[in-house]
């Protein structure tokens, strides 16, 4: 085929958008997709058996814009410990981290019922931009078939109130009533229930980051 000459040589087209398809389990983890690969799956440990703090278990459902689960979601977590410190070179403080804790891990939701379950500690508030204190939260990144792009969002805390006051990112949420969208549920001591909406008059807050 010749070469268009109006065009310069190292032009390129950009490649069509895709989904994470079917194989997102089989490569990020393959132990759920019946492939054992690994003696422990990547991401299954977020704060370690020694780090300090109050253990808790959060699980929950995502649902698509008609109310249904979504089957194949895998979900990763960023937290700081109990501390507020997370064990990356850009906080000063990581030298002085929780041992063992990871503060990162990746869970993926059951084929059949469509709930995720993690289990972590509970993180304590952390410095944000100019000065500002972030109430304890945990990021949360989501991919499965039909996103074309992996959506970001938080988790809040419930008991933690006065720190939402004052948490900058809820804070910059235009529309207030969608705060309650990164709200958890405390179903239990130590059990938090947290769904997450794609679309919809629910739909989850997601951060453009």
């Amino acid at each position: 085929m010749a070469h268009n000459k109006t065009q310069p040589l190292n032009y390129l087209r950009e490649s069509a958008s895709q989904t994470a398809g079917p194989y997102v389990h089989i490569g990020l983890a393959p132990g759920a997709a019946g492939f054992e690969i690994y003696e422990r799956e990547l991401g299954t440990d977020i704060a370690g058996p020694n780090a300090p703090g109050e253990r808790v278990r959060i699980e929950g459902v995502v649902y698509d814009g008609l109310g249904a689960s979504v089957k194949d979601v895998l979900i990763e977590v960023w937290q700081a410990d109990a501390a507020g410190i997370y064990p990356h070179p850009e906080d000063p403080r990581h030298a002085d981290v929780a041992p063992g804790f990871r503060g990162w891990g990746r869970v993926i939701s059951d084929f059949d019922s469509g709930v995720w379950t993690l289990d972590t500690i509970k993180p304590g508030p952390c410095p944000g931009r100019m000065g500002r204190v972030q109430a304890p939260h945990l990021s949360l990144w989501i991919v499965s078939r039909g996103i074309n792009i992996g959506l970001n969002t938080r988790l809040y805390f419930p008991e933690d109130t006065a720190l939402h006051a004052a948490d900058p990112i809820l804070g910059s949420i235009e529309q207030r009533g969608r705060v309650k969208t990164l709200i958890a549920t405390k179903i239990a001591a130590g059990q938090y229930r947290f769904d997450i909406s794609l679309q919809g008059d629910d739909e989850t807050v997601f951060m453009d980051i």
